[in-house]
């Protein structure tokens, strides 16, 4: 519909254009005596000049000081003009009639953007919103994004942009960074788009620079955190040497989770010799574990903050000779480590239910829309669970 719309304006105005230019050159731009002809019965010299023609014709020449008609003096654009507007104005009536019939949509869209869709963790979150509106198509639309890799904050910025223009009712984000998405997502809240913030938080401190409040919908990454390593704890000895694989080190739910695994690990008396980010990636996370396992050849634990992290973790321990030796554990409980969880390759992981976590944050959004709750006034935090799942 709202491509109809800008259709019509867009066509609307250049036809007005070649209205306004049209009547300006023949009414004010042409000599008067056309004008008087035009706006009256045929005139004496109209009758002249016709029997002019007419013994020009009969004798093979023309006077050259015979007037022309008034087509004839008609330059050539003004006679296109004049017959491409008729088909211009009924085609504008068309489109009048098709806007003003067709039917317009009460139903609010919402928007989710997340973060890579490579993740499983993501096509997961995705799946169980898509769902989520299935069950509800009769109360709202939903238009789902994600950017190719984790650190791609440029792509997710421009595809909140898109959704601003696209003019959405709300935005649902798990931002790729807890900064650098801040300033777009007021650019959201100031054109009208209600904002809520899923999976990684927006940084508290920066929001409130900005005086702007978003509501976090989401689990206690510190406390899920917490619960793997405690797990982990009951495999270790007080002295055991530990490294910590983190996400990307500028968003919130990295740094909660490494401080989730220091409290576990400082409780059991561990030895952390190591905090390396592998940017939530599978690829990069088998990289550092690699490196780790290098300079650390007696480590006991690896502690990841994802499960993709987790998996390049086991390959890199497999590689080294390590299996059994050195443990692993994640975050995120994905389908692709249950067979670890249940062979012993990956100790513990923490579920935070990626296929509501979404719908938490659609569900929140259309009861303030339907509310008519403005931003300023929604809760800062709704904590969501975290659990901790281990071998079955």
């Amino acid at each position: 519909m709202l491509s109809l719309l800008r259709a019509f304006i867009h066509y609307w105005s250049d036809s007005l254009k070649l209205a306004s230019t049209w009547l300006d050159r023949e009414v004010r731009g042409a000599p008067a005596s056309r004008r008087l002809a035009r706006a009256s019965r045929p005139s004496l010299a109209d009758a002249e000049a016709a029997d002019r023609l007419r013994r020009a014709a009969e004798d093979g020449t023309r006077d050259a000081r015979a007037p022309r008609t008034t087509a004839e003096s008609q330059p050539e654009w003004d006679r296109s003009n004049v017959s491409g507007l008729a088909p211009r104005i009924f085609t504008l009536g068309l489109l009048a009639f098709a806007l003003a019939a067709a039917p317009v949509s009460a139903k609010p869209r919402v928007a989710l953007v997340m973060k890579s869709l490579a993740n499983e963790f993501f096509l997961t979150m995705e799946t169980g919103a898509r769902e989520h509106q299935r069950l509800h198509a009769a109360e709202y639309e939903l238009i789902t994004n994600g950017i190719k890799d984790e650190i791609d904050t440029v792509a997710q910025i421009k595809i909140v942009d898109q959704m601003i223009v696209t003019g959405v009712d709300a935005l649902v984000i798990a931002p790729a960074d807890s900064k650098a998405l801040v300033r777009v997502v007021q650019k959201a809240i100031e054109a009208g788009i209600l904002v809520i913030n899923i999976d990684n938080r927006f940084d508290p401190a920066v929001l409130h620079a900005k005086n702007l409040n978003v509501p976090f919908v989401g689990p206690d990454n510190r406390k899920g955190a917490r619960l793997v390593g405690e797990h982990l704890a009951k495999s270790l000895q007080p002295g055991d040497q530990v490294a910590i694989i983190e996400g990307i080190p500028t968003t919130t739910n990295a740094q909660q989770r490494t401080l989730g695994f220091r409290d576990a690990m400082a409780s059991a008396g561990a030895n952390v010799v190591g905090v390396q980010s592998a940017q939530w990636e599978m690829e990069k996370g088998n990289a550092v574990a690699a490196a780790l396992l290098n300079e650390h050849p007696g480590l006991k634990a690896l502690l990841c903050g994802n499960d993709s992290m987790a998996l390049g973790a086991v390959a890199a321990v497999r590689a080294a000779g390590r299996t059994g030796k050195t443990h692993v554990v994640g975050y995120d409980n994905i389908n692709a480590i249950k067979p670890m969880l249940k062979d012993g390759r990956i100790l513990a992981t923490a579920d935070q239910h990626a296929a509501r976590q979404a719908v938490f944050g659609i569900e929140i959004a259309l009861k303030a829309l339907a509310a008519k709750t403005p931003q300023g006034k929604l809760g800062e935090l709704i904590e969501t669970p975290v659990d901790l799942v281990t071998a079955p």
